[in-house]
């Protein structure tokens, strides 16, 4: 108590730094996956992906980043063992967010993707075990999350299976391809569309002050979709189209349609992203914060801080902009080969499964979701379309970060315990 009492400005000083460092950490890895299907298929530039990613996770993390920060925050630790040690949640949720932060920064420096949730679970898991023992860690809790990890990848690669071949069948296996394209792309921009003003309309305005009912929520975001999907169809149509494209490279005309609506799906991406994997950075942070203001009381659930969600989505902007293009070359170009029609198809699914789990409160990984969905859309076309030896590779890193986010964490932890003691 005397510990929180004498340093509670210098604790939230040092965790709002850590917790900026986090999110550029998430910004860095976890966005460069998010955005990495459309620098790879080549329908946004690099620059292009940093603007929307700036607009739109900023957007996603501020409307609708706090349903799963409780998760994070109280879910997988019990508050109620911390309560006559309320110096070590603190210390523990400080070292959780810089070992979380440093295990990022370098694999994003060799281009490794891995999965910012396993880096932070994994961290306070560690602190928690050092600091009151195993029975301070909610398991069940844990499992769960470990199992999303299985099931959300599989879930968004099913997705982006079906969506793809639904894309073949309804477009490239047509008399007439790019015709079915004009005909078919903007009801997949409806689609698009839906599930970003859903989670925005239900879970996100709720932080801003407004609440709809679901009649309103329903009703609002299809007459967007719908504004949307008309307005991408007279734009489709627009466009010039040479037929000698087609002769040089089959279905180009199409693909350029698809170049359109992976912008949209890129803009779902980055906003789904930012609702979700915001709370990796913002939830140990609300902890401290909370603890502190609260001269200590540990509380399961409380109210977030004006300044925490913007906080977290300038960090993680801030960290695409400057380190994410490594990441973005494995995930774009490194599983399997890229076309706007299959880049489409899994971004739309992981943007899908995100949403989805952010709604439930279950922190997933954005990282195995997109994996997951890319795979999905290789198996489309035969496993002789995916590259094993980087998805090995990538597999390993994931077993890597749990582990290395717990011991990075109990290393701080005895290091930022001993600074303040």
């Amino acid at each position: 108590m005397d510990i929180i009492a004498n340093y509670g400005t210098s604790l939230i000083l040092v965790a709002a730094v850590f917790g900026l460092f986090m999110a550029w950490g998430i910004g860095a890895n976890d966005v460069a996956n998010a955005m990495g299907t459309s620098v790879g298929t080549r329908s946004l530039t690099i620059k292009q992906a940093i603007i929307i990613a700036m607009i739109f996770e900023f957007a996603g993390a501020y409307l609708a980043g706090g349903e799963v920060t409780s998760t994070i925050r109280s879910g997988i630790i019990d508050a109620e063992a911390f309560n006559g040690h309320p110096d070590l949640l603190v210390f523990g949720m400080i070292a959780s967010l810089l070992a979380a932060g440093t295990w990022l920064l370098l694999a994003s420096c060799f281009g490794w993707p891995v999965s910012t949730t396993h880096s932070i679970v994994g961290a306070i898991v560690g602190f928690a075990l050092v600091a009151l023992g195993a029975e301070a860690i909610h398991w069940n809790m844990v499992l769960g999350i470990i199992g999303s990890w299985i099931i959300t990848p599989a879930l968004s690669g099913v997705l982006a299976y079906f969506t793809f071949i639904s894309v073949q069948r309804l477009i490239f296996n047509a008399d007439n391809p790019l015709e079915a394209a004009k005909r078919y792309v903007p009801l997949y921009i409806f689609f698009t569309a839906m599930v970003v003003c859903l989670v925005t309309m239900k879970k996100g305005l709720k932080h801003v002050g407004l609440e709809m009912t679901d009649m309103e929520s329903w009703g609002l975001s299809v007459l967007v979709s719908i504004a949307l999907a008309a307005l991408s169809a007279v734009y489709i149509k627009r466009q010039q189209y040479n037929p000698q494209d087609d002769a040089d490279m089959h279905f180009s005309n199409v693909e350029k349609v698809f170049g359109i609506l992976m912008v949209i799906t890129a803009c779902a991406m980055a906003f789904a992203h930012g609702s979700n994997d915001v709370a990796n950075a913002i939830g140990p942070l609300s902890a401290v914060v909370n603890t502190v203001e609260s001269a200590g009381q540990i509380a399961s659930k409380s109210a977030i801080a004006w300044w925490i969600l913007p906080l977290g989505g300038v960090g993680i902007v801030i960290g695409l902009a400057s380190l994410g293009h490594k990441v973005m070359a494995t995930v774009g170009t490194g599983i399997t080969h890229l076309t706007p029609s299959r880049g489409f198809a899994a971004q739309l699914a992981t943007a899908a499964t995100v949403v989805i789990a952010s709604g439930t409160g279950l922190p997933i990984s954005t990282t195995q979701t997109l994996v997951g969905a890319v795979i999905g859309v290789g198996l489309a076309r035969g496993i002789a379309a995916l590259n094993l030896n980087v998805l090995r590779n990538i597999a390993v890193s994931w077993i890597v970060t749990l582990p290395a986010g717990a011991i990075l964490a109990i290393v701080f932890f005895y290091i930022i315990q001993w600074s303040f003691s």
